[in-house]
């Protein structure tokens, strides 16, 4: 859990999954139920639709490339409004291998390739992404969708 993120934030949802098949679908069905509980899937159906991808995709490379036996993986959800940018969702996946930076886009694919597509799906929805390191020796990929003015309700 992140000690800066209050808990009875309504506009902040944190869950720690399993690093399995089964942790990446559930969230998902969290995403999904917390977004539509913030009502993007009436207001904002656009960003609601690029963050259900966006969360699937950081939540397979976080149990396919993150993973450590028997340590899980974090899914961060805020949405915070400011002056200067309106309205923006941000999406947190959080895994325990720092050591396996992402690669740097845009990254060179065939039609023959076999991975690395997920990573160019995330840069064309997102308006800004990134890594961070986690400490003691994680990684955080955040990605943030900006949402257009009245697409989120304050929950």
């Amino acid at each position: 859990m992140k000690s800066e993120t209050p808990l009875d934030n309504p506009r902040s949802h944190t869950s720690v999954l399993t690093a399995t098949p089964k942790g990446a679908a559930i969230g998902r069905r969290i995403a999904r139920r917390q977004l539509a509980a913030w009502r993007l899937n009436l207001t904002a159906t656009e960003a609601y639709y690029a963050a259900l991808l966006v969360v699937g995709e950081l939540a397979a490379n976080a149990i396919t490339h993150g993973r450590v036996p028997g340590r899980g993986f974090e899914l961060h959800l805020c949405l915070t409004t400011t002056v200067r940018r309106g309205t923006t969702l941000r999406i947190e996946v959080s895994d325990c291998r720092g050591d396996r930076l992402l690669p740097v886009l845009p990254v060179r694919l065939t039609p023959n390739s076999q991975s690395g597509r997920g990573l160019a799906l995330v840069d064309a929805l997102a308006d800004r992404w990134g890594t961070i390191p986690r400490h003691p020796n994680g990684k955080t990929v955040w990605v943030e969708l900006d949402l257009p003015a009245g697409g989120a309700d304050a929950a």
